[in-house]
Order: structure tokens, then C-alpha cells, then sequence
């Protein structure tokens, strides 16, 4: 990813994300019942990285497959690239726990840009403390292996209903988070970026006393020409 995509998304909402992908025609990109553990004050942006969980055989999970230096979970976590986000797909069952606080730690240390699961991280109090964007659906205590077999990692998933590609570019705030296909990341973070400086604009005027018709959207004309005055007034 470039840098300047980076920052550029580094500084719009989701909300807004949302609305330049539905102009392109895409509905589905929005992880539902998915929150921060924390709010950091910032947003989350990095290429996905993805880890999937399968329903858990019992047989086949039992607390020694964490002896295994290649068990999936443990070998995504020490694989994540630095400066990507873990998306995992827990099947939106959070009755199990994704990850706890060692991993995410591990995750952190290694430059993990943040981690999602569409179920719940165990040690949700001690995650939310901890400077990496953590999103959840719920805090969950058990284990995984009570009811998830990791499987597999860096293939595609879905997340909260949401298909996810490895290097898909991923974006949290305050709200959720949002998945960018990774060909128009590029386009989709420049869009956003000059949508954010008309919202502001807006919201300038609104909480002035305009009203809200022609101004948002932009249908008369005189709205473009005092937007464009204030951006140079401003240097938006």
C-alpha cells in the first residue's frame, strides 16, 4: 500500500468509506456486529491478513495442538506481516475465543497494524489496554479449541458476513470496519479524502444556520463556488 493511500485513509470515517464503495456498486463491505474493544483515537488501516476456524472436532483439539509450532492460529500470528491487519473468520460465533492477550501482544510487538474477528477475544479488558486496534464482536473467555479448529491462514474468508481477500485494505474507526478491494484502494482513499473536506465544509455551514438543500449534495451552484473559496481559504 502506499503511503499516501495509507494516510489519506488513515483520516476519513468508515461512514464515509462506505458511501464512495456504493457509488462503485459495493454494498457488502461492512463487517457487522463488530466493534472496537477500545477506541484508540485513530484508525486502523492495513492490508488483510486472514486466519479461518472451522467447527472443532474434539478429537482433533485437544490443549496439546498448542505444542505445535506449525498449529495455524500460532503460526498466523508469527507469520502477520508487519504493518497488516488479522482478520479472522470465527464463523460469527464468539461462544469461543478467537485470541487472547499473549497473542494479540505478539502480534503487536511484531508491527500488527490491529486484528478483527467476527467473534470475541478472552482477556477483552487487558486487549483493550494495549496500543493495537482490537475489534470484536464480544468478549468471549473460553478457549478456542472448545469450539473452533483453526485451519488455515492468508486465503480468502469472510468476516461478519463480509468477503475478505488476503491484502484487501482494511480500515477501522470508532464505528466498525470497513474492507476495501485492494485494485481500487488507491482511488477509493483519494475520493474519501476530498468527500471528508466537503463534509467538513458542510457541516461549517449547516451549524451556521443553512439548510441542507442544495448544499448536501451540492446541486446549485453557488455551493460549488463557496466550497472552492473555502478550500483555499482553508487549504483543504
Amino acid at each position: 500500500m502506499k503511503p499516501e493511500t495509507r494516510e489519506k485513509l488513515s483520516a476519513v470515517s468508515c461512514a464515509t468509506l462506505t458511501t464512495a464503495l456504493f457509488k462503485r456498486g459495493l454494498r457488502n463491505v461492512f463487517i457487522q456486529n463488530v466493534r472496537p474493544i477500545t477506541p484508540k483515537g485513530r484508525n486502523m488501516v492495513g492490508p488483510a491478513f486472514t486466519l479461518r476456524y472451522i467447527p472443532a472436532r474434539e478429537d482433533l483439539n485437544p490443549i496439546t495442538v498448542f505444542q505445535n509450532p506449525d498449529h495455524p492460529q500460532r503460526a498466523a500470528i508469527e507469520q502477520c506481516p508487519e504493518g497488516h491487519v488479522m482478520v479472522i473468520d470465527s464463523r460469527q460465533d464468539a461462544r469461543a475465543a478467537s485470541a487472547g492477550d499473549i497473542l494479540i501482544r505478539r502480534l503487536m510487538k511484531r508491527g500488527g497494524a490491529g486484528i478483527v474477528t467476527d467473534g470475541g477475544f478472552r482477556d477483552s479488558p487487558t486487549v483493550g489496554t494495549l496500543d493495537i486496534p482490537a475489534y470484536q464482536q464480544r468478549p468471549s473467555s473460553p478457549t478456542n479449541l472448545t469450539l473452533h479448529q483453526a485451519i488455515d491462514f492468508n486465503l480468502p474468508i469472510g468476516c461478519g458476513g463480509v468477503p475478505v481477500f488476503p491484502g484487501d485494505i482494511v480500515v477501522g474507526d470508532g464505528e466498525g470496519v470497513v474492507v476495501i478491494p485492494a485494485d481500487i484502494a488507491d482511488e477509493i482513499a483519494d475520493e474519501a479524502h476530498e468527500m471528508t473536506a466537503f463534509e467538513d465544509f458542510v457541516t461549517e455551514k449547516v451549524m451556521e444556520g443553512r439548510s441542507i438543500i442544495g448544499l448536501y449534495p451540492p446541486t446549485h451552484e453557488q455551493t460549488k463556488i463557496d466550497f472552492a473559496a473555502w478550500r483555499e481559504k482553508t487549504g483543504r
